[in-house]
């Protein structure tokens, strides 16, 4: 299970520009100028309230605090499909490393009522899982999983979780004592009548094949056995996390990242942190995905536009008005060069620079 992250600053004109300190964001607006916004060109940012309110060529800088980015290129932050919160409380170090959300993907109930300021949290809350199945027997002993008999055992924690505020559900699919077929299936739907996807720890062929019948949404991770083409096909129009970092990113794995991808299934970017010790965007997580084969900016829509629309953050995954004022400054086009997502010059988080 896996992450990391970098940092770096920018030359600015006299007068009402600073870009070496946090900028002050309370009295007018930050209007980000000079820079090259990825996907759409050369265009001045503004944002205000913590919002983009303006993108376009040649912003009126009156009232403004100008930020020089020329020569610089912006993109969203970064959304990190797997992480363990609970185990590894660190919003603000990966906030200041460039991701602005996260999906956190086991942690003990008591977690579903925590705050997280402006970082932005998707939480499952415990598995729900079999009598001493995953993860309850491991490292997750601590309150990571619900433990039930049952279809109506399984059920029952679906419910539990929705009303103490969990977002995604997961079931793993593993070794050992683990919920039958039924109970997957059952546990799934109920999931899906209340407006929750399901995520599944499943790292076998048999075992992502299971998810995909009991209806499992997400694999939290890419599987680290040969997926069959039967077992690839399956997992059309669902979604992969990556997490290659965290299993050592075998030729397998990397190979099946880029089978589901082909299958149709959308990647999602995720390191698994908690069980890794590094905030912010993981180079290496990237450097395995494009030895995948993935292209730049299949990487970028990976942390971005793709985990935004999937998990319902509406306000992120792109520079628009009406977005979340969260974004990067990059030295480089992460288009020629992805792994400069990892080295953010500038961190903007809801209207604050972060770095």
């Amino acid at each position: 299970m896996t992450l990391l992250l970098l940092l770096a600053c920018v030359p600015h004109p006299a007068s009402a520009t600073d870009t070496s300190a946090p900028v002050p964001t309370a009295v007018g607006s930050v209007l980000l100028v000079g820079g090259t916004v990825v996907g759409l060109g050369a265009a001045d940012v503004r944002i205000g309230d913590g919002k983009i309110v303006e993108v376009g060529a040649g912003l009126d800088r009156v009232g403004a605090v100008v930020v020089d980015v020329t020569g610089r290129f912006l993109v969203p932050s970064f959304i990190d499909s797997h992480v363990h919160l609970a185990y590894l409380p660190a919003e603000s170090e990966m906030a200041d490393g460039g991701i602005a959300a996260a999906v956190d993907l086991a942690a003990p109930i008591e977690f579903l009522a925590a705050p997280h300021g402006s970082f932005r949290v998707v939480a499952a809350g415990p598995m729900v899982t079999a009598v001493a199945g995953y993860p309850t027997r491991s490292w997750g002993s601590g309150g990571y999983g619900l433990e039930c008999v049952d279809a109506a055992g399984a059920v029952a924690a679906v419910d539990t979780l929705h009303a103490a505020g969990a977002e995604v559900i997961k079931l793993p699919i593993t070794g050992g004592d683990q919920l039958d077929a039924a109970s997957l299936k059952a546990a799934a739907a109920r999931a899906h009548e209340l407006g929750l996807p399901v995520v599944s720890h499943a790292l076998s062929d048999s075992e992502a094949a299971a998810a995909a019948v009991a209806g499992v949404d997400v694999l939290a991770h890419t599987p680290v056995s040969t997926l069959s083409a039967a077992t690839a096909a399956a997992w059309k129009g669902r979604a992969v996390v990556t997490t290659l970092g965290a299993f050592g990113g075998s030729s397998a794995t990397l190979g099946n990242l880029i089978t589901l991808r082909n299958a149709g299934a959308t990647v999602l970017y995720g390191t698994d942190f908690g069980n890794t010790r590094d905030a912010g965007i993981d180079g290496h997580e990237l450097e395995l995905m494009a030895a995948a084969g993935l292209t730049p900016g299949e990487i970028l829509a990976s942390g971005t536009s793709a985990p935004a629309a999937f998990w319902g953050l509406d306000d992120l995954g792109a520079i628009a008005v009406g977005k979340a004022g969260s974004l990067l400054v990059l030295t480089a086009d992460p288009l020629g060069d992805a792994g400069v997502l990892a080295e953010p010059e500038q961190v903007w988080l809801t209207g604050v620079r972060r770095r």
